[in-house]
């Protein structure tokens, strides 16, 4: 019962969540969306952390608690906010039309795919430390910690430099990276525990900014459901994670070894880089770099061609 309710939490809170970050930040829904689930990925790093405090203090009762006492706090703060959604998604909604855009397919099966891959590193990557490259129950955990915590590095260094490296270029190299981890770690063999560790980190790192960005790049690509997006992708890669989490398991028992299953889930990165490129192919030239467009008029006042000029 209480593992229902958690899973309905999650699925209510987190697609509310990531739709009123982009529509109060809409000069920058990208950088913001990714750091909101930066945000989520620290509280799931540090989620284990604060298990081991209060296990250790002796009343584990003492977190769920603690958790209540400030979810309710912030609910009665939140009372007092408007929380309007404000033109954009209203407008989004009043011109939804039944059904879903063709397009709207290419994000869930991303979604659904990013969702297996990193279910994958989340939920199995302690069994195969443990069981394939002789890790120790710690240095299982610190793999894990070290996956949760470079998705939220991540999340936080492509919003941060993303002046530089626009986000529809992201989107295209980090499922070649899961590509590459899922190859490595299906070929890593005992006694390889810090390589694990390391393969593990990088994974991390490739999962970091795909979930956010595919759902800023759907609200703004599909603005007839812009306000519901969110949600729409948030259920596609639960679906992802469904896959992952229960059919490892009956595959395993079928014969099929954990490094193979591994090797196989690169294949899937692979399609996800794929579906990248049709997914962001609409994406503008960031606003933080010069288009082909703005580079004459900023020479303006010069006479002759714009390279006469040594400027």
């Amino acid at each position: 019962m209480a593992t229902a309710f958690l899973g309905a939490g999650f699925g209510l809170t987190v697609p509310v969540l990531n739709t009123y970050t982009s529509v109060f930040n809409p000069d920058r829904v990208d950088r913001a969306v990714l750091t909101l689930n930066a945000l989520l990925g620290l509280g799931t790093a540090l989620a284990p952390v604060l298990v081991a405090v209060f296990v250790g203090l002796g009343f584990w009762w003492g977190l769920p608690v603690a958790s209540t006492v400030l979810l309710v706090g912030l609910l009665v703060v939140s009372l007092r906010l408007p929380l309007r959604a404000g033109a954009r998604a209203s407008g989004a909604a009043r011109q939804a039309r039944p059904g879903l855009p063709a397009r709207f397919w290419l994000y869930a099966a991303f979604a659904t795919a990013y969702g297996i891959c990193e279910t994958m590193n989340g939920n199995w990557s302690q069994l195969d430390m443990t069981t394939r490259l002789g890790a120790s129950a710690t240095q299982a955990s610190l793999a894990l910690a070290a996956f949760w915590a470079m998705v939220t590095v991540g999340r936080v260094l492509f919003g941060a430099i993303g002046r530089w490296l626009p986000e529809r270029v992201t989107y295209h190299i980090l499922p070649f990276v899961l590509v590459g981890t899922f190859i490595l770690i299906s070929v890593l063999t005992r006694p390889h525990a810090a390589a694990g560790i390391a393969v593990f980190a990088l994974a991390g790192l490739g999962c970091s900014a795909l979930l956010p960005l595919t759902i800023s790049f759907g609200e703004a690509d599909l603005t007839a459901i812009s306000a519901a997006m969110a949600g729409y992708v948030i259920a596609f890669y639960q679906l992802g994670y469904g896959i992952a989490a229960f059919g490892v398991g009956p595959l395993q028992g079928a014969g099929v070894s954990l490094p193979a299953i591994f090797g196989f889930t690169a294949f899937i990165a692979a399609a996800m880089a794929l579906l990248s490129f049709f997914v962001a192919h609409r994406r503008p030239e960031p606003a933080g770099l010069p288009s082909a467009e703005s580079r004459p008029r900023r020479a303006a006042g010069t006479t002759g061609p714009l390279q006469s000029n040594p400027q």
